[in-house]
């Protein structure tokens, strides 16, 4: 039966709202990890295994035990209330495979960049991608093991962020952690979104 643009049966339980973000940072900062951690279904990825084709092309310093690499995303869902359902979609992290991310970013009301503090530089093209197109995002510094720690303020100034831009740390393999981040991330389009119109409506 068709319910036409909005109507539904008296009594219908109402559809959720659906919101897309993503998931964006450098090779090997976690991305395919959180997305997996974080996600109430088996995750969608497209991951390919590291070749000799690569050599000279995928940077491993830092990460040398990677041997997989996502080449078009990761997708994944997580329910946060009965009306509101994040879907996820992990890009890939490489050059090589970036001409997807116009695709991937259509419909998105924001990302979340991971950050490796050992490759901090890595988040560089996300940052300048996601500013370029007025797309709210988050910084979420991966805390792996080994790694130096910074205060959050060091991370913020060394990435050269607007101090509106949430930097908050995390650990891409515990869901709660990772679901912190997308929630702050939903506070953060948020309030951007209503900023704003509200400087439109001046």
């Amino acid at each position: 039966m068709d319910y036409g643009h909005s109507e539904r049966p008296a009594g219908a339980t109402p559809l959720p709202t659906a919101i897309k973000i993503l998931v964006a940072g450098g090779f090997g900062v976690g991305k395919t990890t959180m997305v997996g951690a974080v996600s109430e279904t088996r995750p969608l990825r497209t991951e390919e295994v590291l070749t000799e084709s690569g050599v000279g092309i995928d940077d491993l310093s830092g990460v040398e035990s990677k041997t997989t690499t996502t080449v078009a995303m990761d997708f994944g869902r997580i329910t946060i209330s009965d009306d509101l359902v994040l879907y996820l979609f992990g890009t890939p992290g490489q050059d090589r495979f970036w001409f997807v991310w116009d695709e991937l970013a259509l419909g998105a009301i924001g990302a979340v960049v991971l950050a490796d503090t050992r490759r901090l530089a890595d988040c560089f093209p996300s940052i300048d991608y996601f500013e370029g197109r007025g797309t709210p995002f988050v910084v979420a510094v991966n805390c792996f093991e080994g790694a130096r720690q910074y205060r959050l303020d060091e991370v913020q100034a060394a990435l050269n962020l607007d101090p509106g831009v949430p930097v908050l740390l995390c650990d891409a393999r515990q869901r709660e952690s990772s679901k912190e981040v997308l929630i702050t991330l939903m506070e953060h389009a948020m309030k951007t979104r209503d900023a704003r119109r509200r400087a439109a409506a001046d």
